[in-house]
Formats: C-alpha cells, structure tokens, sequence
C-alpha cells in the first residue's frame, strides 16, 4: 500500500489516478483528517497504516505564480523546505522509502559545447547564446543531477521558491531512502490554470526563453516506474527529453488548435521584469538521461507536446 501526502492537489490529483489506473492499493491523506505536518502525528500514522512506500506531491508553488512566494515566504519555507524535511525524518525513523515531488527550477541555464568546450550558459536568451543555439541545438545539453544548482540561496539571484525547494534537497540529502523527482512545467491536455498549454493561451503577453518540460501524466507514469523497477534512490530530471522555446510552443498552439489569435511577445527579459515579474524565473535545460538509464522512458518532448493539444479538452 502507498500513502500519498497532497493527493488533493495538482500533482497530487495525477498521481491519484495514475494509482488508480495501475490498480495499485493507496491512501490519499487528507491534513483535514491528519496533520501531517507535525513529526510525531506522521510517524504514528505511517506505522499504523504500514505502508510500503510514501508519496509527497504537497508543497507551496505560489498564487497565481511564484511571485506569490515572495510576500508568502514563511508558508513557502515550511511548505517547500521544512516539510519535506519532516517527512523525510518521520519516512527514516519508520523504515520506510518515500518518494518527493522536487522541481527543475533549481537551475537556469544550459550547458553549451563550443569548439570543444563545454560551459554553462545562464541565460540562453542572450543575443550572441541565441544565435549560436540556433544554428547548433546539437550543442545545448542539460544540466545532470550530481550538478550544483545555480539558481538557490547559495548562487543568487533567484526566485524565493526555488531557493525553498534548492535547500529542501539539500537537507534532505542523506536522510532515509527516497527519490528526488524534479517536475519542469507541468502540462498536459486538460485545460487548467496550473497548465503551462493554458497559462500561454491566458497571458496578455508571453515570455519568451528556452526550456525543458513535463508532461504531466508523462512525469507520475516515470516517478511511479522508477519505485516499481526498484531503480536506485536519488534525485531524478523527470522531463520530457529535449527542449523547447515558447515561440515553437505557441506556433504549435496556434497550428493545433486552430487559433485564429496573435500572441504578444515581451520585447526582452527587462522589459518582462520591469512590467510582468517581481521575481527572477528559471528557465533551464535538464538532461533526463539517468531516468532513461533507469529504464523508465518519456516521450522526446516535441511528441507530447503534439499529443497533448491534439487531445485538448477545454474547461
């Protein structure tokens, strides 16, 4: 049996019925029944239900984006960092393994092979990084999981939630038996406001960078694999493989869908910060293939795209 912290949540919500359709025994644990948040409550009810594995897909993301985080930082803290942490020492002392919702916004960036040399590149938007991305995309590679995260509290400047969720993997590096998966911009073919399809079709002005993102459906499937092969504990990029600029998603917006719209572009990143953003964002490229090494696969990330809106049901 799986006990699943969050499961009224976005991703909680995908991991529910992931586990539903697999016909897999679980729990979702509601705090309305049980705090979990408190050490001692956890503890107690892990060992009375005995569960084989536990599944945290609760956190704090921000409303309606992560500039919520910023004059929420106290919930953000405790959600993001404090929290997992509690789980991570109430999984340890009961003996069980878990499994934690982690996210790809630790990074910015990408790594660029030139002339032979590789070297990370924090914004990919840059004029002279652009032009070379564009004419060698062979040449941009993800950031791999034993790389330091350069967008946290210790390589600012970065965004509060992603320094949250930096110092969650670090403190719980070491404790217990568990699996860090990093989530990348969820989307899939349901219309809903956490939908990185549906944010771009609302926004009044879209944001323009480089990518790596999550099928969401795609993403549980992984997580749920990486536990039912018994794959070796560890952070995981659990990404769609690839990477995708928000222009190739918007034409795909517009070629599938059939949008008869235009889509206003931010001049540049000063213009986004000085009008649209209170918070640095993370735009970055994780290579995802220690997941495929682990035998659990995604679609390239330009299929999923393609079968999401092929099969996009509206709200």
């Amino acid at each position: 049996m799986i006990l699943l912290l969050g499961a009224s949540g976005y991703v909680g919500q995908a991991f529910a019925q992931a586990l539903l359709e697999r016909s897999w025994e679980f729990e979702p644990i509601s705090r309305r029944d049980h705090d979990y948040t408190r050490f001692d409550l956890l503890v107690d009810l892990i060992r009375r239900r005995k569960p084989e594995f536990l599944i945290n897909a609760a956190g704090y993301t921000g409303k309606p984006n992560v500039d919520g985080c910023e004059t929420a930082r106290a919930d953000t803290l405790q959600g993001n960092t404090l929290f997992p942490l509690t789980v991570a020492h109430a999984c340890q002392a009961a003996g069980i393994p878990w499994g934690h919702v982690s996210s790809g916004c630790i990074y910015t960036g990408a790594k660029i092979l030139e002339n032979g040399v590789e070297r990370v590149e924090p914004d990919l938007m840059r004029p002279d990084v652009r032009e070379w991305r564009e004419a060698h995309p062979e040449t941009v590679r993800g950031f791999v999981e034993t790389d330091e995260p350069n967008f946290s509290f210790r390589r600012p400047p970065c965004s509060f939630y992603s320094g949250t969720k930096a110092l969650a993997e670090e403190a719980i590096a070491g404790v217990g038996r568990s699996y860090l998966w990093r989530l990348r911009i969820p989307f899939d073919e349901h219309d809903n406001p956490r939908n990185y399809l549906t944010k771009i079709q609302r926004y009044a002005r879209v944001y323009e960078n480089v990518n790596s993102i999550s099928h969401l459906g795609d993403f549980v499937g992984a997580c749920l694999g990486l536990w039912e092969r018994r794959a070796p504990f560890g952070a995981y990029n659990v990404t769609n493989p690839g990477w995708i600029t928000t222009r190739q998603v918007v034409e795909m917006i517009r070629r599938i869908l059939r949008l008869d719209r235009t889509f206003d572009f931010w001049a540049d990143d000063q213009e986004f910060y000085r009008l649209g953003a209170k918070t640095p964002r993370s735009n970055c490229v994780l290579d995802a293939s220690k997941l495929i090494a682990a035998g659990v696969s995604m679609r390239p990330v330009g299929a999923a795209l393609e079968a999401a809106l092929g099969n996009w049901k509206p709200s």
